[in-house]
């Protein structure tokens, strides 16, 4: 299956800033999450879908009252339950936001259930993203199995 990327879009109201007068960051995280869930449905049963990591959050610049923000979304690689999604957020086209979540595919009970989908990488640019996932998510699985173990 080819990559496709997801868009969705936001307005910043004065409810979702904080203190600072800024984008909250709780607000930023669900939007993120919502994106890559989104992505995600797209190729499997929602109701399937669990995250289980957010990798990275890490904003370039506040986002300010008023902007109109996109959030491009797009799985990036598979394994036999994990889908892992890249998501970016942005404002006139400049990167604030970028990170991957990894969300697994669960039966009724919660156990990884198989999916079945395999994802092809065909341009350079998501080549390189999902090397970086297949990265982190091998990563997060050492880490994983570290903490089990205490």
């Amino acid at each position: 299956m080819e990559i496709r990327i997801y868009k969705t879009y936001h307005l910043v109201k004065s409810e979702d800033l904080n203190h600072h007068g800024t984008l909250y960051a709780g607000r930023s995280a669900e939007w993120f999450v919502e994106a890559g869930f989104i992505a995600a449905a797209s190729l499997t049963r929602p109701e399937n879908i669990v995250c289980l990591t957010i990798h990275g959050l890490v904003f370039r610049r506040p986002v300010r009252l008023g902007e109109v923000i996109v959030f491009e979304s797009r799985i990036v690689a598979t394994g036999r339950s994990r889908i892992v999604a890249f998501v970016e957020m942005k404002s006139c086209e400049e990167h604030i936001v970028r990170g991957f979540i990894t969300f697994v595919n669960v039966d009724r009970e919660g156990r990884p259930l198989s999916h079945g989908i395999s994802i092809e990488a065909a341009s350079p640019e998501d080549q390189a993203l999902q090397a970086e996932a297949r990265r982190i998510t091998a990563e997060t699985k050492a880490a994983t199995k570290e903490e089990l173990k205490r």
